[in-house]
């Protein structure tokens, strides 16, 4: 694997060498071949414009005394420059004089159109040819034109001359590059390999004894250096976290136990309210009927009233323990999570209440469909609650309005109890579901103030939250959600 590793490195070390420095050749060598052939073609047109200038003043006289021939054998001394094609002399107007062709197959002459104020013009025709026109004058009076025509073999030759050099000394180059790329292999790639076959033993193995071998210097040293500090860094907070955890889960330990002990003295507390506090208040109740029945009009009206007293403070302290051990219940029972049908638990609610109060007119509004996941006996409870709420604080109207329904809020779906009945101070909201927190007195409406703590507990431990929005005397309005079964399976695990 290592070896593997270390051959792939290498490889793409030599790459990266080989690419610089042929790039960098290469660019080299195209900016010298560019300005060597500015240069060389600048000397062709300055050796073309001084063999038009030496033509020119050698046939002045043929010109001038209308000698052809003469001015031929002027033309034919251009056979010495090879690179000559032919030139021809002109006339001012462009007519024909005299002419010379290297070749009797090449193209033949054709004067080229010459700007009429220019004294010398050249062009290129490509790589392939190059064209000279030069005016003749005597005393500023024209008296014909010197055309040569010739090839650019010289350059296209010294082209092609400098890129076989560019190919020799880039493929020379390209060599080096790899030899040194293998020189540098043991002191660069060998042990960036030797890093990386480490991360990744590190990251399936955990095991941070393991140290990086130091090798090299410079910035390679200084970075298996870091990673050998780094290293034992991650090795000391490994052990401080493996400490941490097992004495965590000591701890833990010690409080699931404790937990435990807590959870047996409660159900022994909930089974002595049940029944040693339970059996003294029933005597206390019982006692006081039966003298209140015994004493029927022995007794003045204060007496009896002390009995009747004694009656409802037992009575009101037997539903303060029930409402104790329902609490108690459903923090500790277990939950039972089944589809659940809240408007149908709801409607069964009201229908009860309605059945106990015949004689009270109350506008139920329930909403249809509202369904979830959870567990029924418990959900029964919230909505007992909370709709009981609803029915209790509309008691004084004459038109009171309970409404259950849903809506969504920030992709959740919130569950609401409305009405429209004596509501609450909303700064304290927060006080009403902890345990005996009342803001109404007991002779407005009666209860307990256990029933929203037990709300609470429900709906937190299916996930959930509720809260409260009212105003004096304009209703109150009960929210809570219930989370994904996934989510009521963790609370219930939890």
């Amino acid at each position: 694997m290592r070896r593997q590793g270390t051959s792939l490195i290498a490889r793409r070390l030599t790459w990266i060498n080989m690419l610089a420095s042929g790039t960098a050749l290469v660019l080299a060598s195209l900016m010298l071949m560019a300005y060597d052939f500015v240069t060389f073609r600048n000397t062709m047109v300055a050796n073309r414009s001084v063999q038009a200038q030496i033509i020119g003043s050698n046939t002045v006289t043929a010109l001038t005394f209308d000698d052809p021939q003469t001015a031929e054998r002027t033309l034919a001394a251009l056979s010495a420059a090879t690179h000559v094609e032919g030139a021809g002399l002109y006339r001012p107007d462009g007519r024909p004089f005299a002419s010379y062709l290297r070749d009797a197959g090449l193209d033949a002459l054709s004067l080229p159109r010459v700007p009429a104020d220019a004294v010398e013009w050249y062009s290129f025709e490509g790589l392939r040819r190059m064209h000279m026109v030069r005016r003749i004058l005597q005393d500023g009076v024209p008296l014909g034109l010197v055309y040569i025509r010739s090839d650019v073999e010289e350059a296209t030759e010294r082209l092609m001359a400098y890129a076989i050099i560019v190919g020799a000394v880039l493929l020379v180059s390209l060599i080096a590059a790899q030899l040194v790329s293998r020189v540098s292999r043991r002191a660069i790639s060998e042990p960036i390999t030797e890093l990386a076959a480490l991360a990744t033993r590190l990251s399936s193995d955990r095991d941070y004894s393991v140290r990086a071998t130091m090798t090299g210097h410079g910035e390679l040293a200084v970075l298996i250096s870091a990673f050998n500090e780094m290293l034992h860094q991650i090795q000391d907070r490994d052990r401080s976290l493996r400490e941490s955890h097992d004495l965590l889960e000591h701890r833990v330990q010690e409080r699931t136990e404790a937990l435990k002990e807590s959870n047996k003295e409660l159900e022994a507390f909930c089974y002595s309210v049940s029944h040693d506090l339970r059996s003294p208040l029933r005597s206390i109740d019982g006692f006081s009927q039966a003298l209140l029945e015994d004493l029927d009009g022995k007794i003045d009206e204060g007496s009896a009233g002390f009995l009747k007293r004694i009656r409802a403070a037992t009575q009101r302290m037997g539903a303060l323990i029930d409402d104790l051990l329902n609490l108690s219940r459903v923090t500790r029972s277990e939950l039972t999570l089944k589809p659940v049908n809240l408007s149908a638990l709801a409607r069964a609610v009201l229908d009860d209440h309605a059945m106990m109060n015949p004689g009270r007119r109350v506008a139920v509004v329930i909403a249809e469909g509202l369904e979830t996941r959870g567990d029924p006996r418990l959900l029964r409870q919230v909505l007992e609650n909370l709709l009981g709420n609803a029915w209790k604080f509309t008691s004084k109207l004459a038109e009171a309005r309970v409404e259950f329904g849903s809506m969504e809020q920030e992709g959740e779906t919130v569950y609401f109890v409305k009405d429209n009945g004596a509501g609450f101070d909303p700064a304290y909201a927060e006080r009403l579901f902890g345990v005996f927190q009342r803001l109404h007195a007991m002779t407005e409406f009666p209860g307990s103030g256990v029933g929203l703590a037990i709300v609470d507990r429900i709906v937190r431990r299916h996930g959930g939250r509720v809260w409260a929005d009212a105003a004096i005397g304009r209703g109150a309005t009960f929210y809570f959600t219930l989370a994904s079964p996934a989510s009521a399976h963790a609370h219930q695990a939890a």
